[in-house]
């Protein structure tokens, strides 16, 4: 490699099922850009090391992945979003200063305002199922598009509670059983748990709503998790993951390299393709469903 040319990389632990290395591989020689994305695999007791001493290592910058995007947030010059949803996942220097931002906020947005354009006008009310990172994400990004009411339903109601200490009175702390009552009135659906993916349970929801509301879903294998399957059938328009995945990555390659990529049909299915043996159905694991409790009848 000659010293002149950047290098990028994906940092987790571990890093070999990242996609980010072929998605910014792609852009790279799509834009005749010489450089090189690697993954980086170090244990949480190594990453402060290793982040410290970037530069040093002739990176330019890079993605953050499981288990470090907190720490990482910590050890950087962290920006609104990333400081907001308490994770960092995209760093790059600023002269001298290592700053870090979540691009998962814009991910979100950018996937459904390209694949369901319109989403968010007039939109009062959304559902997000699920407490964890991806949850802080997408409550922090339909705050900013003013969606005035969001309903996060979660096992945990604790979890929930943390993201309306976090975030406010617009969020709103349900129950799996008041599932279908909230969706008569939402004009957005999102599941941010690991439900549905390949080996998880199925998220088994009766979608009593408006023919209006949008479901989106930010896992990613299979690219169509029964939710979205049953919100298809239903005539609902829906997002899939990887268009999360794809969007989220494109203020990264910007920040690295000065050009700024797009989200093509082409890129898609190269991922598409890579993704695909990773879908492939496994006789051990029986189709289980996840459906909302009803709410316990109270005593007296």
């Amino acid at each position: 490699m000659s010293d002149n040319r950047k290098a990028v990389c994906v940092v987790g632990w571990p890093a070999g099922h990242s996609r980010s290395p072929l998605i910014h591989q792609y852009w790279m020689k799509k834009h005749g850009i010489d450089a090189e994305y690697r993954k980086e695999a170090i244990p949480p007791e190594q990453f402060a090391d290793f982040i410290t001493h970037l530069r040093e290592r002739g990176y330019v910058g890079c993605n953050v992945t499981v288990p470090h995007k907190q720490a990482a947030m910590e050890l950087t010059v962290a920006d609104d979003r990333a400081k907001a949803v308490g994770a960092a996942n995209t760093l790059w220097f600023d002269g001298d200063k290592l700053r870090s931002t979540n691009t998962d906020v814009e991910g979100f947005l950018a996937n459904l305002d390209q694949t369901t354009p319109g989403w968010d006008r007039g939109l009062e009310s959304a559902v997000v199922l699920g407490a964890g990172g991806g949850a802080r994400a997408v409550v922090y990004a339909l705050i900013q598009r003013d969606v005035q009411r969001i309903h996060v339903v979660n096992r945990s109601p604790e979890r929930a509670e943390a993201l309306r200490a976090r975030f406010g009175a617009r969020v709103n702390v349900a129950q799996w059983g008041e599932m279908t009552g909230l969706l008569g009135g939402a004009g957005l659906l999102v599941n941010t748990t690991s439900l549905g993916m390949v080996g998880q349970p199925q998220i088994d929801i009766n979608l009593r709503c408006p023919m209006s509301m949008v479901v989106s879903d930010l896992v990613y294998v299979p690219l169509e998790t029964k939710l979205l399957a049953a919100a298809r059938d239903k005539g609902l328009r829906v997002a899939d993951g990887l268009g999360m995945l794809l969007h989220q990555a494109v203020r990264g390659f910007e920040l690295w390299f000065g050009v700024k990529p797009e989200v093509t049909p082409e890129l898609r299915k190269v991922i598409e393709e890579d993704l695909a043996p990773m879908a492939a159905p496994k006789p051990a694991s029986p189709d289980k469903t996840v459906k909302p409790r009803a709410p316990k009848k109270p005593r007296g």
